[in-house]
């Protein structure tokens, strides 16, 4: 196959390959006239670059990964690197949800407080004698 094929059957494009190849995780063969051409093999690669890739994996960490299909594995995932880095992403997934269910927390007492403050607002502008409720779209009161 001739470059834009695997590009195209991979959901990417001829730069991508381009770069891949430079990096060391793809390498074409060249035709008599310099074309680069790729088989079955590259695009197998290819495919399992760019799914770790929307996985959320950095670029070099998929080079077990690639390394693991080079020497004749059926999956990329079956080699001792590969996993070692499966664990490394799911020990970084874990922190970032631990980080986010903290932020989530402080946002969610945020808006308690919020509407608390609000509803106190409302309770004291409806009591009799209490203040004017402002409009919030123009600022002035009604």
């Amino acid at each position: 196959m001739r470059i834009g094929e695997p590009a195209a059957r991979a959901g990417t494009t001829t730069r991508t390959l381009r770069y891949y190849e430079s990096r060391g995780l793809l390498s074409a063969r060249r035709t008599g006239n310099n074309h680069r051409t790729y088989d079955e093999n590259d695009l197998k690669l290819l495919r399992q670059i760019r799914t770790l890739q929307d996985f959320g994996f950095e670029l070099e960490e998929t080079r077990p990964f690639v390394e693991c299909l080079r020497a004749g594995h059926p999956e990329g995932d079956s080699c001792p690197a590969s996993l070692a880095v499966y664990r490394r992403k799911l020990d970084e997934l874990d922190a970032l949800i631990g980080e986010l269910q903290t932020v989530r927390a402080v946002v969610g007492e945020q808006l308690g407080r919020a509407e608390k403050a609000r509803d106190e607002l409302a309770a004291d502008a409806a009591a009799p004698g209490g203040p004017e409720p402002a409009c919030e779209l123009g600022g002035r009161q009604r």
